[in-house]
């Protein structure tokens, strides 16, 4: 049977789709499983061994063009786990036999199968909903997954190589200070310059801070900022299964809820993440698909007294470290 699972969102998004395909595919190791993903998600899909195609939509081509992708896969049922017009009628010109998908917004008229989930309840988390979206296609399927989801046989040495390109001999914490996607609530530079030189100052770990490619703006003003600290600063040009594996070593990752976190938590590392107070963007909707024991989640109010309140615990939370 070839299965597609459609996630054509940003990283974060698409992390949380990863156990629902590792369900799919444990259930039947037989069974293929197609992802259909947007381009930037592509390396990390190849890298996950559960998934056994790769289909990118780079959103930019003719529906008619990504329904013959579809339809040359010759996929017996579709999973969508985010759906929108363009994926929901390119399976149906696709002639997908089972097309499964949230019923939400229009696009629901084009798939066989419709399910009421109310994702905006929070009733669970968005990957606990992706994984509850294959029990319609086998009713039986066990929804449990291995964790950490993804590993790597050379992450030991890609991270010994860059502890001596760096002249590191502590354990690492890394702190991500930018953010996008759905993430609506941070520190701001001021503030996470206090919780550096927090760990700095105790002298235990090195401090790393990582940015994505197209961060160089705010790469430069950390290095301003913390001029002549022993911090490594390290701008993500490698390609994101590299930091992947990198990052997998880490002592700790402190973010907040965007797609490194969700990358960071997916291969195992310890995280520290900020949410924002609602919720829509909480720790509840948004936590990470690693271990539960190794996330610690705070949500960052937006009254003034109880913020300073939670900042001082958040100091204190990296100085029990």
């Amino acid at each position: 049977m070839n299965i597609l699972v459609v996630r054509t969102d940003k990283l974060g998004d698409f992390i949380t789709a990863l156990p629902a395909m590792h369900a799919l595919k444990q259930h039947n190791p037989q069974d293929t499983i197609i992802a259909l993903v947007a381009p930037m998600n592509e390396a990390l899909a190849l890298a996950c061994g559960f998934i056994d195609e790769v289909i990118v939509d780079d959103g930019k081509s003719s529906i008619l063009t990504l329904a013959k992708k579809l339809r040359d896969a010759k996929i017996d049922a579709s999973i969508t786990l985010f759906s929108n017009t363009r994926v929901a009628l390119a399976q149906f010109l696709a002639r997908i036999p089972i097309r499964i998908a949230p019923a939400t917004k229009i696009a629901q008229i084009f798939y066989t199968h419709r399910v009421s989930q109310r994702r905006s309840e929070v009733k669970m988390a968005e990957f606990e909903y992706n994984l509850e979206l294959t029990k319609i296609l086998f009713p039986e399927i066990n929804l449990e997954y291995k964790k950490p989801l993804l590993e790597f046989s050379d992450a030991k040495k890609v991270y010994e190589v860059f502890c001596i390109n760096h002249d590191i001999t502590k354990e690492i914490i890394a702190f991500h200070v930018g953010f996008g996607g759905s993430s609506d609530a941070n520190w701001n530079l001021d503030e996470y310059e206090v919780l550096i030189r927090e760990v700095l100052n105790q002298g235990k770990y090195q401090v790393v801070l990582t940015f994505g490619p197209d961060e160089k703006e705010l790469y430069e003003e950390m290095q301003n900022r913390l001029h002549g600290e022993d911090v490594v600063f390290y701008l993500s040009l490698d390609g994101l299964i590299y930091f992947a594996k990198l990052i997998s070593r880490f002592k700790l990752f402190v973010s907040t809820s965007t797609g490194t976190y969700h990358l960071a938590s997916l291969v195992g590392t310890p995280t520290m993440t900020f949410f924002a107070d609602t919720l829509f963007a909480s720790s509840a909707r948004w936590k990470g698909v690693g271990d539960e024991k190794l996330q610690h989640n705070f949500m960052i109010p937006h009254a003034k007294s109880e913020k300073e309140k939670l900042f001082e615990n958040v100091k204190s939370a990296l100085f029990g470290l």
